[in-house]
C-alpha cells in the first residue's frame, strides 16, 4: 500500500470522491503544509497556520495507479486558480499535491505538464514534499457520508 495526500479545495468533497476509488482505503481529512503543529480547523480557516485542507489515504497500486488518482484529482477542482493570494490571505483551499516518494513526484510533475497543455492555461497546483499530517477534528471525518446517514 502507498500513501497519497492531496488538496483541492474543501476537504469534505475530496474525501468522498477518493473514498470511492477501487483500491483506496483509510481516507481521512486533515491539514498539511503549514507552520504550526496540531492546528485546529478554526486556526486554519482564520489563516494563522498556512496549512492546506487535504485528504490522505492509502491505496493499492496494483489496483489503482497514482497516475489514475491524479486524473481524478484534476477533475475535482479548477487547478488554474491560485488561492494563495485571496482577499483574506488564507490558503487552506489551495490546489496541492504532497508527494511521499520520488516516483510520486515524477508522476505528479508529468501529470501537471499534461493538464497544462490540455487546459492551455497555467496550472497553479503546487507539487511539494509531504510533511507532517495533522488529522482534522472527528466531526470532519467522512463528513458527507455522515450527513447522508442523518437524512435517512
Amino acid at each position: 500500500m502507498e500513501l497519497a495526500t492531496l488538496g483541492a479545495g474543501c476537504f469534505w468533497g475530496i474525501e468522498t470522491a477518493f473514498s470511492r476509488v477501487p483500491g483506496a482505503s483509510k481516507t481521512s481529512v486533515g491539514f498539511m503544509g503549514g507552520r504550526t503543529d496540531n492546528p485546529s480547523y478554526y486556526a486554519v480557516c482564520v489563516g494563522n497556520t498556512g496549512h492546506a485542507e487535504v485528504v490522505q489515504f492509502r491505496f493499492d497500486p496494483a489496483i489503482t495507479s497514482y497516475d489514475s488518482l491524479l486524473d481524478l484529482f484534476w477533475t475535482l477542482h479548477d487547478p488554474t486558480i491560485s488561492l494563495r493570494n485571496d482577499l483574506d490571505g488564507t490558503s487552506q483551499y489551495r490546489s496541492v499535491i504532497f508527494f511521499h516518494t520520488p516516483e510520486q513526484e515524477a508522476v505528479a510533475l508529468q501529470s501537471r505538464k499534461i493538464i497544462e497543455i490540455l487546459n492551455r492555461d497555467p496550472i497553479a497546483t503546487e507539487i511539494v514534499t509531504a510533511g507532517p499530517y495533522f488529522l482534522a477534528e472527528e466531526y470532519h471525518q467522512q463528513y458527507e457520508a455522515k450527513q447522508r446517514r442523518r437524512k435517512i
